[in-house]
């Protein structure tokens, strides 16, 4: 009987006379479809929404104006902008049977699990048919209480009652701790809501888009988005930066435990990026907004950072690795109150708004997602029956 060992280090088997040539691994710089909602400049370290760069967005609009830009292809005027708020607070309910779900996971359940069922489990009753942009303000409005309902009940507190007249960010913070949140706290926050909103055809939204594509529903498309945010290559990492920080501890510890983790072949979490060569837009955002919501903690984050790209350089000569979004998103999310296990969910309360608005223009011009693969197995094994082998 003939045998065969295959893996991911097997070199592709290819015809002579092909002249199809092996692609990269992951995708890389295929191009999976038009957008007109984001793009990412990676070698020049630029992101644009719909036409704005993040730079004159960041600090200067609301997560509510960013996801009606989205939506609508349009920044909201004040009427449209009042309107969307109505749509999104009176959103801002979950039904006793989805409550009663909430409360029955278990306290261990991992925050980003509970979202991934919580969400589920509301749209297997409350969404139907075709996605429609009500469909994606009602889960917009929704991913923040989910997530809170769930933290306040592990926490051994009752979930909390929506304030209509907080905003997005706001109310997030609020149902969180039962606490009137402090402005600079909120400023933050909204600013990161909005930097995280979306980002060209990354992983999760590529998923996203790929059972949109199959005219499957909303949810289901972006519970599968939830799914791929959560690994630690895409979404889930920015805690890890707040572990590196703990541990480091000291401005004066910092250089030696960072060489040492180098040494040992660990990563300097928060630094390098697939797109990004240089240093990604949305960090030099959040620098700032991290030094302005917590200046004590800055100052050791500002440090290490320095410390690192430092580092990095001189340990990774042209490799171009410099600060992404996690960095700071970990900074700044700590700052205004977050523990670090809800980070990756707090950015999916941020980019559901980009998920389903991809979700939307994938099925407004919709052809179904198929890719091809390399086959490198073997072709001419000889079958041999059961009782023979």
């Amino acid at each position: 009987m003939s045998t065969s060992i295959s893996g991911t280090n097997e070199t592709p088997q290819t015809d002579q006379n092909s002249n199809v040539k092996p692609q990269k691994g992951g995708l890389e710089g295929i191009v999976a479809a038009t957008t007109a909602l984001s793009k990412v400049e990676g070698t020049v370290g630029r992101l644009i929404y719909r036409g704005y760069t993040i730079h004159d967005l960041a600090t200067k609009t609301s997560f509510e104006e960013i996801a009606h830009l989205l939506w609508f292809g349009h920044l909201p005027n004040k009427t449209e902008l009042a309107d969307l708020k109505a749509k999104l607070v009176a959103e801002r309910v979950i039904p006793t049977s989805v409550s009663k779900i909430i409360s029955d996971l278990p306290t261990t359940v991992e925050p980003m699990d509970a979202l991934r069922t919580i969400a589920s489990a509301w749209g297997a009753s409350a969404i139907k048919g075709k996605p429609t942009i009500e469909q994606a303000i009602a889960l917009t409005a929704r991913f923040p209480l989910f997530l809170a309902a769930f933290h306040r009940l592990r926490s051994g507190q009752e979930p909390l009652e929506s304030q209509p007249e907080l905003g997005h960010a706001a109310n997030y913070l609020y149902l969180l701790t039962g606490k009137q949140p402090e402005q600079q706290h909120i400023k933050a926050l909204d600013a990161y809501l909005v930097l995280l909103a979306d980002h060209g055809m990354n992983a999760s939204t590529f998923t996203a888009r790929v059972v949109a594509s199959t005219e499957s529903d909303i949810v289901s498309a972006t519970v599968a988005a939830v799914g791929a945010l959560k690994g630690p290559l895409h979404g889930g990492a920015p805690s890890k930066v707040l572990d590196m920080l703990q541990a480091i501890g000291t401005i004066e510890n910092a250089e030696n435990w960072m060489r040492n983790a180098m040494l040992h072949g660990q990563r300097l979490m928060g630094f390098g990026h697939r797109v990004y060569k240089t240093e990604d837009p949305r960090a030099e955002e959040l620098r700032e907004l991290a030094r302005l919501a917590d200046p004590q903690e800055f100052v050791l984050a500002r440090r290490v950072e320095e410390l690192a790209l430092a580092l990095l350089e001189e340990q990774k000569p042209g490799r171009r690795l410099y600060t992404n979004v996690e960095f700071y998103s970990a900074v700044l999310l700590s700052s205004v109150g977050l523990p670090g296990d809800l980070f990756t969910p707090t950015f999916a309360v941020s980019r559901v708004a980009g998920w389903t608005a991809h979700i939307l223009e994938q099925i407004g011009n919709n052809r179904l997602i198929r890719p091809e693969a390399d086959y490198i197995g073997p072709t001419d094994e000889h079958f041999v029956p059961l009782d023979a082998r």
